[in-house]
């Protein structure tokens, strides 16, 4: 029988490849707004960040999430976004 295929995404932040499941979405909505995707499911234009601060400022500072969604990102609602992320930022042990 076959392995079963794990679906990998790439962070914005360190670029590196990771399953799908570590890893949080960022969607662009229809409306303009970004909100966190923690389904994965959500309709719209997203990328992919691991939960973790280091990420989060790398993708911050190179405005990879902007790019990744292909539109200009309100800095204000891009700090929202990062105050929810830190909710999902693990811990290690």
């Amino acid at each position: 029988m076959k392995a079963k295929k794990i679906p990998m995404r790439r962070c914005v932040g360190c670029m590196e490849s990771k399953p799908k499941k570590e890893l949080v979405r960022i969607v662009s909505n229809g409306e303009g707004g970004l909100m966190l995707d923690p389904t994965g499911k959500a309709n719209g234009r997203g990328v992919y960040l691991c939960p973790d601060m280091e990420c989060i400022a790398k993708a911050k500072k190179k405005k990879a999430i902007g790019r990744g969604l292909e539109r200009d990102v309100d800095p204000v609602e891009l700090d929202r976004i990062f105050e929810e992320l830190s909710v999902y930022e693990r811990k290690d042990p």
